[in-house]
């Protein structure tokens, strides 16, 4: 069963990469829907995956997947050559969620794990360069602010200090995590130092997200977006450290979030919308302004269908034009409300639950056991 999905784009064809508790990863085609590769070698499931950026962008259009596992460790595959090629083994348990910098094309990558920490990397020399401490159960899900407007994320020169980790530090850029002891922590990428801690939640922190800065939502890239086993999905100020918002709705664990390119437009303005993924089976949107109940619901299949466990916006590859020859943006209404949709295609995956139980150990719970 599929637990982690990643999109990309290779020589003109829309790509999806998806790590399993099968121990493989598998890349697809997403307009036939067609596997066209698969890799072995995790000892253990596969938490996550990750097209990477730098190899992009460094390494003349090197197409490269980036795999977390339960196996303690995080490889680099080369799609082209169908090969595992870096190997990072210093978790001392599972690793979790894993994410690229957004300065420096990629080059760094965060990794959070069942050891409690977040460990962050520089691809380029295969180093460990920090180790943030301070969670008391296992990490799962991390993520970089995003990237500043003074930044270039296609700068290949590697020797810019002025986005050196370990020279000034990532320009004020800040890490933030989500763990089984119910908190969300802000991380200064810099000093390696704790800076603020979320608390809310009343039970295990499964996803987070920063705002993105061309999200339109005021504050934008000063918020973060978490889901937890507690059901709601909470809208957090990171100046502040408060939480803003509140979105109750799904009936079971919420296991992915989502800022959306939609727009809402109503007597009051324009609004952004997010999107949550639940183990109810539904995918729910909500106007950021207000908690009160969701836009519009996506439900599942019940019989083939065992949850939202993580999701992917797309932008279609092929345009749609009108009469008079104009690109067509497709205009929905939902409870009179107009929604902007600009060419998205929402995939989701299953996935089998890995959580800790009361003693401190690492269980794996299937479906069957979370209904």
């Amino acid at each position: 069963m599929c637990g982690t999905i990643d999109n990309s784009t290779l020589n003109g064809r829309q790509l999806l990469c998806s790590g399993s508790a099968d121990k493989t990863l598998c890349v697809w085609d997403i307009e036939t829907n067609e596997q066209i590769q698969t890799f072995n070698g995790h000892s253990s499931s596969v938490y996550c995956a990750r097209f990477s950026p730098y190899h992009y962008y460094n390494k003349n259009r090197r197409y490269v997947i980036c795999s977390a596992s339960f196996d303690k460790t995080i490889c680099f595959w080369d799609i082209k050559d169908n090969n595992r090629f870096q190997v990072f083994g210093k978790h001392a348990e599972w690793v979790g969620g894993i994410e690229f910098s957004p300065f420096n094309s990629g080059r760094y990558l965060c990794s959070g794990s069942g050891d409690t920490t977040i460990c962050l990397w520089d691809i380029e020399t295969s180093k460990l360069l920090h180790i943030f401490n301070g969670h008391d159960e296992g990490v799962c899900c991390v993520d970089f602010s995003p990237l500043q407007s003074n930044n270039n994320n296609n700068n290949n020169n590697n020797d810019n200090k002025s986005n050196h980790i370990g020279v000034i530090g990532g320009n004020g850029y800040t890490i933030c995590s989500g763990s089984y002891d119910n908190t969300i922590r802000l991380w200064d990428i810099e000093t390696a130092k704790q800076l603020t801690v979320f608390n809310g939640h009343n039970d295990f922190v499964n996803c987070v997200k920063y705002g993105p800065n061309e999200s339109g939502i005021n504050g934008g890239s000063n918020t973060i977006l978490s889901g937890s086993d507690d059901f709601c999905i909470y809208l957090w100020d990171v100046r502040s450290g408060k939480r803003i918002q509140e979105f109750n709705g799904h009936t079971d664990y919420v296991y992915a979030v989502e800022y959306s390119p939609f727009v809402v437009y109503d007597s009051e303005g324009s609004s952004n919308v997010i999107c949550s993924g639940s183990k109810d089976n539904t995918i729910r949107f909500w106007d950021i302004r207000t908690n009160k109940n969701q836009l519009h619901v996506i439900k599942g299949d019940k019989k083939e269908d065992y949850g939202i466990y993580c999701l992917k916006l797309l932008q279609f590859k092929k345009k749609s034009k009108n009469n008079n020859g104009d690109e067509a943006v497709k205009v929905v209404r939902i409870s009179n409300i107009k929604m902007l949709f600009a060419r998205i295609k929402i995939i989701n995956a299953k996935v089998d639950l890995f959580k800790r139980n009361n003693t401190g150990n690492i269980k794996n719970k299937m479906f069957n056991e979370r209904k």
